[in-house]
């Protein structure tokens, strides 16, 4: 019998434990929707670990980013969310790619990507527009270090535009994020299962 499939979840919110985040509570609502789908995970706060600046494996000295490394190549599925900021992902977000970029030169026994046959699906926040342009570059760069995306994986709240209620604070989810949320993680269950069960072929 197949190992059940594992996902985690980056939180790139701008918070620091142990103050509630919008971000946490999308990426947990993620999780648990592919929990329906037999996957079992965790949620990685990006910002309480100390990722240096750079974009190999390990910058050396007090760099975090390896023991997030070692979870993130032992899931099948990543789950990405940012909050908005500016009209773009967070700073820290943005970190979590630049330290994913080693990926590029890095391979299996085969000469595969390390990332290969992985999928990855994104969360997006915020009080104002750009979810579909951030999904864009999160897609677009998760691609290029080998994941693959599932259809309709993009999971977004735009709260109204210069108001304070964040997505942490609303009293139930809206229904067609909830729906947005279920889908991304069924499409996500599945393709993860089939690149399980078919790999891509080595160079």
């Amino acid at each position: 019998m197949n190992a059940p499939l594992t996902a985690v979840a980056i939180s790139c919110t701008l918070k620091p434990s142990p103050t509630e985040s919008s971000s946490d509570l999308l990426a947990s609502q993620l999780l648990d929707a592919l929990a329906d789908h037999g996957v079992t995970g965790g949620v990685i706060r990006a910002v309480d670990h100390l990722l240096s600046p750079g974009v190999e494996k390990d910058m050396g000295g007090d760099d975090a980013w390896p023991s997030v490394r070692r979870r993130i190549l032992d899931a099948d599925i990543l789950v990405f969310v940012t909050p908005t900021w500016m009209g773009q992902h967070s700073s820290v977000a943005q970190r979590v790619l630049e330290r994913l970029d080693a990926e590029l030169s890095e391979t299996d026994a085969r000469g595969r990507l390390t990332l290969l046959d992985k999928v990855a699906v994104v969360g997006i926040l915020g009080n104002e527009d750009g979810a579909h342009h951030i999904a864009a570059i999160l897609f677009q760069a998760l691609n290029d270090v080998g994941y693959t995306i599932p259809s309709q994986s993009s999971v977004y709240w735009n709260g109204e535009a210069m108001q304070t209620v964040d997505y942490k604070d609303l009293e139930q989810t809206p229904e067609k994020v909830a729906s947005a949320t279920a889908t991304a993680a069924r499409n996500a269950a599945h393709l993860a299962r089939v690149l399980r069960e078919r790999e891509y072929p080595a160079k």
